[in-house]
């Protein structure tokens, strides 16, 4: 436990000090309790849920194209080919601004960024608003439908914001409550399309609720939230970070997890469309289950992970999207609608678990590390916020690639087979791929005869991340 950063019985100074145009906070040490206890915590709750209000939105705007592409019926002249290209280039932005999204934060502070970044959503939903309507050439509804990438690009710098917030006890907790709250923006704009759709309405009618809704969100952002002085600009971390063989590993398990998530919501729709012969009515009645699911479990994901290990929660999420998958490849074949949307509806519910326990992961794996090159306290906290903060926009960027993926292989999959059968056949694949990584490189322990072989093992400390 960190000791004190006061005297025994002292109250810790106040979290202010000079500002620098805006709420700039001076002092912050959550992994000090009387800290956290007295000050800390009721800062830290109220920063988190104004992020989660605008990553919450920015999920809504990353995904609209997943719904608009229900309205766009044969008047549109667009193929599933098509719309399966489509959502997968907006996936791809959306990974992409991940990364520059994450310093950001460094470079202008957690409430200021967070009040651009809201602001910024404005401009794909307006565009969108503009050009939606037949006859609109498919290279500028490709041209408006990237422009939504931007709302991807929240989860990394309001992830990267909160990880600072928080102590390392809780940060499993934070984080995927934070990441759960934003991903819940998926099911929401489902629903409200689900909605319209029922009422006949069309996706302008759509697209004018958000308008409204990004404009208060970047006010409540300036309102409420706070900046922290200590989460600066650092180049070296991002460096040492990228360096860092976890962070492609874990970015390389975030594919499985959370590329699932993202990738499924994207494609549920128009698998239930193209496939099974659903109308788009029909579609949007189903398409909101499965990321709400997932969405809200994700939280349970990272709290199960503070208690039993990240590692763990993980291993035992890709054996179950493993065989869940397996089930989707049968299902598929015989073409069983009943049997079809319940199996990927757990899908998705294991894709929220394991993004909870594999985001726990991160801050574990680098405070393992400094406990490793004899860090203790404040300097192992300080040395793994540092690593982890910077190596979760690489990670968050990457793990949306998988998304990329996921409808690339149901494009190419409907275009060879007519039918998602060869695409869920490599998605297990991928997941037992997932499973053997998670296994041996965070469970396996070295065998009595490995260790007994390895004499420099005795003058090098052994990392262990069984428990992360």
């Amino acid at each position: 436990m960190t000791a004190p950063s006061t005297a025994p019985g002292t109250a810790p100074a106040p979290p202010s000090g000079p500002r620098r145009g805006g709420r700039w906070i001076e002092h912050w040490d959550p992994e000090d309790e009387v800290f956290w206890n007295t000050t800390g915590e009721r800062i830290a709750r109220r920063n988190l849920f104004f992020s989660v209000l605008s990553e919450h939105i920015g999920f809504s705007v990353w995904t609209l194209w997943s719904v608009l592409v229900l309205f766009m019926g044969p008047e549109y002249g667009l193929t599933p080919a098509d719309k399966f290209l489509l959502t997968s280039m907006v996936t791809l932005v959306g990974a992409v601004v991940r990364v520059p999204y994450t310093f950001a934060v460094a470079v202008f502070g957690g409430r200021n960024w967070t009040v651009i970044s809201a602001g910024l959503l404005l401009v794909p939903t307006v565009a969108a608003f503009a050009v939606m309507e037949p006859g609109t050439s498919f290279s500028t509804f490709l041209l408006v439908g990237l422009l939504a990438g931007v709302g991807g690009g929240n989860f990394a710098s309001s992830m990267t914001n909160i990880n600072a917030y928080f102590p390392l006890r809780k940060k499993g907790w934070a984080l995927g409550l934070n990441a759960g709250g934003g991903n819940i923006g998926v099911p929401v704009i489902q629903l409200l399309a689900l909605a319209i759709i029922g009422a006949s309405g069309g996706p302008r009618v759509l697209l004018g609720i958000y308008i409204p809704l990004i404009l208060l969100a970047a006010l409540l952002a300036f309102r409420f939230m706070d900046n922290l002085e200590k989460v600066r600009n650092d180049t070296g971390a991002a460096k040492d970070a990228a360096r860092d063989g976890h962070t492609w590993i874990m970015s390389f398990l975030y594919v499985g997890t959370f590329g699932s998530f993202i990738g499924y919501s994207f494609a549920f729709g128009q698998v239930l469309t193209n496939q099974f012969g659903r109308t788009p009515l029909q579609a949007a009645y189903l398409t909101f289950i499965g990321p709400l699911l997932g969405s809200l479990i994700r939280p349970v994901g990272g709290r199960l992970a503070d208690r039993w290990g990240g590692a763990r929660i993980s291993l035992y999420t890709y054996v179950g999207m493993g065989a869940a998958t397996a089930v989707l490849v049968y299902a598929s074949q015989q073409k069983s609608l009943g049997l079809f949307v319940p199996v990927f509806v757990v899908l998705f519910v294991l894709s929220g678990l394991g993004n909870g326990s594999t985001f726990k992961m991160i801050p574990g794996i680098f405070h393992t590390k400094a406990l490793a090159l004899g860090l203790t306290g404040e300097a192992a906290a300080a040395y793994g916020r540092r690593l982890s903060g910077a190596s979760m926009g690489l990670i968050g960027a990457v793990g949306a690639l998988g998304g990329v993926g996921i409808n690339l292989a149901f494009r190419q999959s409907f275009l060879s087979y007519g039918s998602g059968t060869g695409a869920f056949v490599a998605f297990l694949a991928f997941y037992a791929a997932c499973f053997a990584v998670t296994w041996a490189v965070y469970l396996r322990k070295p065998s009595a005869a490995t260790r007994a072989t390895a004499p420099a093992a005795e003058e090098k400390p052994q990392l262990s991340y069984a428990e992360v």
